[in-house]
């Protein structure tokens, strides 16, 4: 059989899922009622560009009240404090969902279960829920944060752990060793500087979704974003947008650099 024929089924195969994609696509915006759009439009997307592009540099500090610093300063702490929550919390549910460390599949399966089960809430929901019962603020948003995280950070901590290597363990246990000595010494070593990759990871992530929950009262720079939006202070509204990229571009360099390191 020549190669022209082994390619043949393949491009079959590309071409047929490539058109049914494309079918999807067109039968979205086909679904999507496009009314035209308002007499004002032009006017306000100028209004918006216009503040957007003339920054209110006013408000990046006022000694008297609440300023882009502080914003900024209560998401990364948000962020700081809800991610290292999880990545504590979540270890004991990785062993549970890790196949390698149980005998029984129902047992994995089962922490796998719970850990779909936690990640299935989006954040949003989770500050919702929270703001009901201890009430608006940065707390809240740890919580919901710390929550959420631990589904995620879980799963890829489970796969952290089912993907070892089998050599020490099967070594200490030759030599005597019990589960706990095993743990400690042969798996502990291989699997933690995954964990602080991925926990890295997850920081990066609750960075930008600190900034979110802010919009409905989780704390963090999403307050007074929600607020400039509300009251059309688009100056406003830039600098605000401007401090959480600087924030999040710094984040991701100084994170890439540290998980270079580890892993």
């Amino acid at each position: 059989m020549n190669q022209t024929t082994t390619k043949k089924p393949f491009r079959i195969r590309f071409w047929l899922v490539a058109i049914i994609i494309l079918a999807i696509y067109l039968w979205s915006f086909l679904g999507i009622k496009f009314e035209g759009l308002t007499e004002n439009a032009g006017r306000d997307f100028a209004t918006i560009l216009r503040g957007l592009f003339h920054p209110d540099w006013g408000f990046v500090y006022m000694p008297e009240g609440e300023d882009l610093i502080r914003g900024l300063l209560d998401t990364l702490a948000i962020s700081i404090i809800g991610t290292f929550i999880s990545a504590f919390l979540c270890v004991p549910f990785a062993f549970w969902a890790a196949n390698n460390m149980s005998r029984f599949r129902w047992v994995s399966g089962s922490g796998k279960f719970m850990l779909s089960f936690i990640r299935t809430f989006p954040e949003i929901i989770m500050a919702i829920i929270f703001i009901k019962a201890v009430g608006p603020g940065a707390y809240a948003g740890v919580l919901a944060l710390g929550l959420h995280s631990i589904g995620m950070l879980g799963k890829l901590y489970s796969e952290a752990i089912e993907n070892l290597d089998l050599g020490p363990t099967e070594a200490l246990t030759a030599c005597g060793a019990n589960r706990l000595q095993v743990l400690w010494f042969a798996v502990i070593p291989q699997v933690l500087p995954h964990f602080f990759s991925f926990a890295l990871y997850r920081f990066e992530i609750n960075i930008r979704s600190a900034s979110i929950l802010g919009l409905i009262g989780a704390g963090g720079i999403g307050a007074p974003l929600i607020l400039a939006l509300e009251g059309r202070a688009w100056n406003r509204v830039g600098v605000i947008l401007l401090g959480i990229i600087v924030m999040v571009t710094i984040i991701d360099i100084i994170s890439s650099a540290i998980r270079k390191r580890l892993v």
